[in-house]
């Protein structure tokens, strides 16, 4: 069996999702004993390869055409590559840039595609599980084809570590220039623009606890007594009292900080889906039985008006 993941980088950095494709792809190949290969197009293939040489990776394959994205390389470079190594499962983000190119390289391929996976298993046939009506509902697809396109959901696996010896094969893909039809001019961050909460270290996360919108500035205190970002629920989000750039949840940015605090959230499943990747989750509320305890790593069950300016003098 042989797994072919496709990585992905945005200015200059590889995202988050890489790492993880590595650590699901391996879990594939070892059902097998196969091997894993990744492919990064576009950029600085080297650069990228050397930080993707983690340990299960066996095959890292470089393809250099230009710098950013662009559907119609990635369409062509992929279906190329996977043409030429044909993997059981081709692996790719669930991501803006993984939806736009992930059908195009399946339908070329003639490739069953299954989209948002939240786990893998590999057993006589690939089946792979999702979340429906808001994550409320798990469901599992099976495919028996030879080969199988799937999306995968940032931050359900771990980030790949550790360093590895992996051979590096510059792959040369034969692009058509003519049928590249757009260019990437420049970025624009939508929603106020003002910060990527998905890149922060430590968040500081508000819901409807909060009450009132003057009672931000408490929250904005512990953020800026941390060194923070602040970032919040969709009812914040929807009362407009934060803009949508912070919102945290499946209809917001899938976020894998180091520490996240979560002020005043019940921890409803659609807005789980986007933060309980975080390295330590430390909830905040005045109910005990808020289903956000079920995932945090640290609770206090208390007023959050008492407990908040306690922190902040804590850390002062």
């Amino acid at each position: 069996m042989t797994v072919l993941a496709v990585a992905e980088h945005r200015r200059g950095e590889l995202r988050a999702v890489s790492h993880e494709l590595v650590t699901a792809g391996r879990e594939l190949a070892d059902a097998t004993d196969g091997d894993l290969h990744v492919a990064v197009v576009s950029g600085s293939v080297e650069e990228y390869a050397d930080r993707l040489d983690r340990e299960g990776v066996d095959v890292i394959h470089t393809v250099a055409h230009g710098e950013e994205f662009n559907h119609d390389v990635y369409t062509q470079a992929v279906t190329q590559l996977a043409d030429e190594i044909d993997p059981t499962v081709l692996l790719m983000p669930q991501s803006v840039n993984g939806l736009d190119y992930a059908p195009a390289v399946a339908n070329r391929l003639g490739l069953p595609l299954i989209t948002d996976a939240v786990d893998l298993a590999y057993d006589d046939g690939l089946t792979a599980t999702r979340e429906l009506y808001g994550s409320k509902v798990e469901t599992t697809i099976d495919s028996h084809a030879d080969s199988t396109a799937v999306t995968i959901r940032p931050a359900e696996w771990p980030a790949a570590e550790g360093s590895g010896d992996a051979t590096v094969e510059p792959f040369e893909a034969t692009i058509d220039e003519s049928a590249i039809r757009s260019t990437v001019t420049g970025f624009q961050e939508v929603g106020g623009g003002d910060v990527d909460i998905s890149e922060a270290d430590v968040l500081v996360s508000i819901g409807r606890g909060i009450e009132e919108e003057e009672n931000l500035d408490l929250i904005r205190d512990l953020a800026d007594t941390l060194d923070a970002t602040l970032s919040a629920s969709r009812p914040i989000v929807d009362n407009g009292w934060l803009p949508k750039n912070r919102q945290v949840g499946q209809s917001g940015k899938v976020v894998t900080p180091d520490v996240y605090i979560a002020i005043g959230i019940s921890g409803a499943v659609q807005h789980v889906a986007g933060m309980k990747g975080a390295d330590t989750i430390v909830a905040i509320n005045d109910d005990p039985n808020a289903p956000i305890f079920d995932i945090a790593d640290y609770g206090i069950v208390d007023d959050l008006f008492d407990v908040v300016p306690a922190l902040i003098e804590q850390f002062e």
